[in-house]
Parts: structure tokens; C-alpha cells; sequence
């Protein structure tokens, strides 16, 4: 059973910008189509010497955007901080997805709205975190669109966390119990992955490599006997088979409770 993200018809290769000015968000007459409103929310500082933020989208009806893993031929979101020059390191904390469900196919995703909490490290914690952001990232109705945005940073820290980031950070996955078990099996381009948990309710799954260059495909899900396996195909820069270490291996599962991570697998 194929069960995760793929796009519904051939992405139109346009680039459409919108920019977003430290007023606030901007609304439908200045995006892209399907997105209604975009803005970076207030970010707060955190103890560890980082603030949060995030990214806010509100989408049109019936349109979508991408979850951190885009799937074959998706479009997979991306950040520039270049044009924000005190943010020393981001990292994007991003909610469990929705499983879409559209013309037969399967997408991890967002409708409606999407808070994607943004953790940044100033390069100066005296200093507020201005400039523009720029993100690119797909939209998609019938068709899958990509979009370039650029966002103001926000600015002075607020005092206390946006209720909305909140929300998004309760919704990560939850670390799942017990350990995940791998099989790694050459082929002609790769290496085919085959990752196991015991585990039940999943209906979808995707299977994620850290790396550069690191495509997967979309990962077949299976149970048996109490146990899920997502198996998937990697194919790296070289587009030969490679030594894969199995801590680079992200699992998620996607059922009706939420999702489920499991970081790295142990050789089976």
C-alpha cells in the first residue's frame, strides 16, 4: 500500500512572489492563489537564549500546502534567513500533518491553516531579530504551485508565547516507545530501506534520510503479526548504492490519534 506524500498532478512550474511588509500579514490581493494571509508571528524569547516564532498561513478553501516531507515529486518547503542577519541558526519544529485525501491519492499535509513553530539563535541576543525571511514552499488545489514569500522578522520580542505556537508545539509527534528496527537492501540507484516498530492505527507513514541530496520514494506500508514497516527507496547524489547508517533513518506514522516518530533503526 503506497502512503504518503505525492502530489496530485504535475507541478506548474511558475514562481509566484509575494511580499509582505512589517505592518503585518498580507491579505489575498498580495499572494499567491490559495493562501489568504501569511505573517511571521510575534517571537518570544526562550531560557535557553532562543526565541520562537512562526510561520502563519491561512489557506483559501479547499487549497493545501506541504508537510516537511514532500513526497516524489513535491515541493519541499525551504527558508532563507540570509536577509535576516542576527539569526545565527533556525530550526523548524513542525506540527504532526493531516492525511489528505484527494482523487485516489494520498498527501501529508495542512488545509485551512498552518502554525509551523521557527526556533531561532540570535547572533546577538541584545539585539531584536529584523530583516526578511524568505520561504518557498507548494500550494495546491487541483494542481501543485510553488510559491515564494518574503516575510518581515519580527522585530522586538514579545513577552510571553504566542498561544498559537503553543498549540503547534503540543501537536509534534510524539517520540514512539520501543525501537525501531531496519533492513538496508542495495539497488541499481540506492538503497532500498525497510524500517519495523511495533505499532498499530497507522494509515500513513513517511520515511525521511538526513543528508544533502538524499531523495526517497514513497514508502510502502505494511502490518503484520503487530508490527508496521514503512519501506521506501533512497537514492543519494552519486545515484549509486552507498553506506547507509541507520540513525539517518526518520520514521513518522500518521493514524487518527496523531503521529509517532521514531529516530534512527537498528539493523535487524
Amino acid at each position: 500500500m503506497k502512503a504518503t506524500v505525492v502530489t496530485l498532478a504535475g507541478a506548474l512550474c511558475a514562481l509566484l512572489i509575494a511580499a509582505l511588509t512589517p505592518a503585518g500579514p498580507a491579505r489575498a490581493a498580495g499572494l499567491p492563489p490559495g493562501l489568504v494571509s501569511a505573517s511571521l508571528l510575534p517571537a518570544a524569547p526562550q531560557p535557553d537564549g532562543t526565541v520562537m516564532t512562526a510561520l502563519a498561513l491561512e489557506l483559501a478553501p479547499g487549497w493545501k500546502t506541504y508537510w516537511r516531507s514532500p513526497g516524489e515529486t513535491g515541493i519541499a518547503p525551504a527558508f532563507d534567513w540570509s536577509g535576516a542577519p542576527n539569526v545565527a541558526a533556525a530550526a523548524a519544529l513542525w506540527p504532526s500533518p493531516q492525511i489528505i485525501e484527494s482523487e485516489g491519492a494520498q498527501t501529508l499535509g495542512f488545509r485551512d491553516r498552518l502554525v509551523l513553530p521557527l526556533r531561532l539563535t540570535p547572533a546577538d541576543p541584545s539585539r531584536p531579530i529584523e530583516g526578511m525571511l524568505a520561504v518557498e514552499l507548494g500550494l495546491c488545489l487541483n494542481i501543485c504551485v510553488p510559491a515564494h514569500l518574503r516575510l518581515a522578522a519580527p522585530g522586538a520580542a514579545a513577552a510571553a508565547l504566542d498561544p498559537r505556537i503553543a498549540a503547534a508545539l503540543d501537536s509534534a509527534p510524539r517520540k514512539g516507545e520501543g525501537t525501531a528496527h531496519c533492513s538496508l537492501a542495495p539497488i541499481s540507484d540506492g538503497m532500498r530501506v525497510s524500517v519495523s516498530v511495533p505499532a498499530a492505527g497507522a494509515r500513513a507513514a513517511a520515511v525521511e534520510v538526513d543528508g544533502p541530496g538524499m531523495w526517497v520514494s514513497e514508502p510502502d506500508l505494511t502490518t503484520a503479526g503487530g508490527m508496521v514497516t514503512a519501506a521506501a527507496d533512497v537514492v543519494g547524489p552519486t545515484g549509486k548504492p552507498f553506506a547507509l547508517d541507520g540513525a539517518r533513518v526518520r520514521l513518522t506514522l500518521i493514524g487518527d490519534a496523531g503521529a509517532v516518530e521514531y529516530q534512527g533503526c537498528a539493523p535487524s
